[in-house]
């Protein structure tokens, strides 16, 4: 089938092995699943980690044909053509990123050995029809928030649930990076057809290994609406942690790196399962 896109994603990849795709949230770049993900495979050889810029996010552009996440879903499609081919691999997203990656996940069913989710988008896709908690800050710092400029102090302010000098220098190296450089114009556009055309539980359940992490005190995602998405994913380990909010990677990192680890543990045992792919490696459907 031809290509629905050109769009050419700006990636970093890490290791040999073993095909692991990496999908951030909106307006983040591929900073943040790098600091989130590569200390769990520091110490695990036999992974190829690959950490794409969403267009519109880091350097991928968003051309005007970029239009919603059905184009954003089809550019991550050409993206693993193109870097991973028919090649079984484990699939990693976080917020708007695990909504993509369920996407891709049903889509391509047989080719994925497993699916991660971190503070995913639940079953309610806009804002404002989220079950959410309200924000509540367990570990406040003022005397750190008075030592930052403006910027940073209201970026932080806004999602930290912990407020330390370790939450900071990480949310200032794996976050704000990607915010700051943010196509905002692409992102608008897309935004007004954020919902996919298809639901990713729509049809068969995802039965390979599964991992759904949540915070407790994430007033963007929130943790309810993840629950509801346990019918269709039998395999799963749900768990959501307490004091931590959407940087729950950053907030709760031995837990986060305990249960990523579990995950793969799981992934790895499971029997490799043949893609239904063409000759030539691409999707034989969207």
């Amino acid at each position: 089938m031809p290509r629905r896109t050109q769009v050419a994603l700006n990636f970093v990849e890490r290791g040999e092995g073993t095909p692991m795709l990496a999908l951030h949230g909106w307006c983040p770049d591929h900073r943040l699943m790098l600091g989130c993900l590569e200390p769990v495979f520091a110490h695990r050889p036999g992974y190829r980690r690959l950490y794409p810029d969403l267009p519109g996010m880091g350097t991928s552009a968003a051309p005007q044909d970029i239009a919603g996440s059905d184009d954003m879903l089809a550019a991550v499609q050409d993206f693993v053509d193109d870097h991973i081919g028919s090649e079984p691999f484990l699939l990693v997203g976080e917020s708007y990123g695990g909504y993509l990656a369920r996407g891709l996940a049903r889509a391509r069913r047989d080719q994925v050995l497993g699916l991660a989710l971190i503070c995913p988008i639940g079953t309610d896709v806009e804002p404002d029809e989220r079950d959410l908690p309200t924000l509540r800050v367990l570990r406040p710092d003022p005397e750190l928030l008075a030592t930052m400029d403006h910027r940073t102090a209201e970026l932080f302010a806004e999602i930290a649930v912990v407020q330390t000098p370790q939450t900071l220098r990480r949310t200032r190296e794996e976050v704000i990076p990607g915010l700051e450089v943010a196509d905002t114009e692409a992102l608008a556009r897309i935004r007004r057809n954020w919902t996919l055309t298809r639901d990713p539980e729509d049809g068969e359940p995802f039965t390979r290994p599964t991992l759904i992490l949540a915070g407790r005190q994430d007033n963007s995602v929130g943790y309810l609406d993840q629950f509801a998405l346990l019918p269709h994913y039998p395999r799963a380990t749900y768990a959501v942690l307490d004091t931590a909010g959407h940087n729950l990677q950053i907030e709760q990192p031995n837990v986060f790196d305990a249960l990523m680890s579990e995950w793969i543990d799981r992934t790895a045992a499971e029997p490799r399962a043949r893609p239904t792919q063409d000759l030539q490696g691409h999707r034989t459907s969207r």
